[in-house]
């Protein structure tokens, strides 16, 4: 099966539940809580028209009832990636416990779907099969992070339970240290930081000034903080080093677009403004991972900039200061 192909309806699992005493808020984050399974499979199953309630077609903000009963039809749970032996793989870094592997730009971090082919996840398969019996899904085939498929650069695997479990700890007190490289749209005189809090609309991010407050059809407003430091200003653009403490999706590129500078070569988030002629990716770049090895000792890696985002560089000409 490809990624982009759906699985038929006969390979999905069908469930009829009632909703938990504790159920509150939206629907769909009800629902996942409820079945312990990712909200990824639960959204496809409402744009599908496969959640059903009261005998009637269910919406995914439709608010949960506690006690209510619920009819769904979502995705079985994808196994350990497919080994790709052929899929070329850079290992940065590696200990008894972890791998620091080169992402290149245009391909996924693990797959989503039973049967991708493709990702990072399939090439360390391959060659660590240990990582897949690591993360507690094993879809993720180790990964105890995710990048874009247009970003390049650091990704951390776990190779043990004992591993995933130390360095997911470090995640979530936020003591990893994660750099990247950003060329931005238009001209900074400084660095900074921002802190506007992120919610997902679709597959997108949207900023957020008052999450006391959010819109309608969002979800709900994450924390997220970036810093941000000028290393090179062009006529035109901006190269900058970025840390971000939170790991919102799409955080630098939603955070930056929101400064007025998005991330050249995003039509995502910056469409015809971000352009950069002669770039097929966006601009951004996971430099350095630092983080305390599971079995001791401190970790830094650091993934040089691919030769595209370096040619890129390469053509723009730098302003010096008089």
């Amino acid at each position: 099966m490809r990624a982009q192909e759906r699985p038929a309806l006969a390979e999905r699992v069908r469930q009829a539940l009632r909703l938990p005493a504790g159920a509150r808020g939206r629907l769909d984050r009800a629902l996942a809580d409820a079945l312990g399974i990712g909200r990824a499979a639960v959204k496809e199953a409402f744009a599908l028209g496969l959640v059903r309630q009261g005998g009637r077609r269910a919406r995914a903000s439709d608010p949960a009832v506690p006690g209510a009963e619920v009819e769904i039809a979502f995705e079985a749970r994808a196994g350990p990636p497919v080994p790709e032996p052929v899929l070329p793989l850079t290992v940065l870094a590696e200990g008894p416990g972890f791998l620091v592997l080169d992402k290149p730009a245009g391909q996924a971090t693990h797959p989503l779907r039973a049967g991708e082919l493709g990702t990072l996840a399939n090439a360390v398969q391959a060659r660590f099969p240990e990582c897949a019996s690591a993360s507690p899904d094993s879809r993720d085939g180790g990964a105890l992070q995710r990048l874009d498929r247009d970003t390049s650069g650091c990704v951390l695997f776990a190779r043990s339970r004992a591993a995933f479990l130390s360095l997911r700890a470090q995640f979530a007190a936020r003591t990893v240290e994660k750099r990247y490289r950003a060329l931005v749209a238009g001209r900074l005189a400084a660095g900074g930081v921002c802190s506007i809090p992120l919610a997902q609309r679709g597959g997108r991010v949207v900023p957020v000034p008052d999450p006391e407050r959010p819109p309608k059809a969002l979800g709900k407003p994450r924390e997220a903080l970036t810093h941000y430091e000028v290393l090179e200003v062009y006529p035109e653009h901006t190269l900058l080093e970025v840390r971000i403490v939170t790991g919102v999706m799409h955080q630098i590129r939603a955070h930056l677009a929101a400064l007025g500078h998005p991330v050249a070569g995003d039509e995502l988030y910056g469409g015809a403004a971000a352009a950069l002629p002669g770039l097929g990716r966006h601009f951004l770049h996971a430099s350095f991972l630092g983080f305390e090895r599971p079995e001791g000792g401190r970790e830094e890696v650091v993934a040089k900039l691919p030769a595209e985002l370096q040619e890129a560089l390469a053509g723009l000409d730098p302003v010096r200061a008089r």
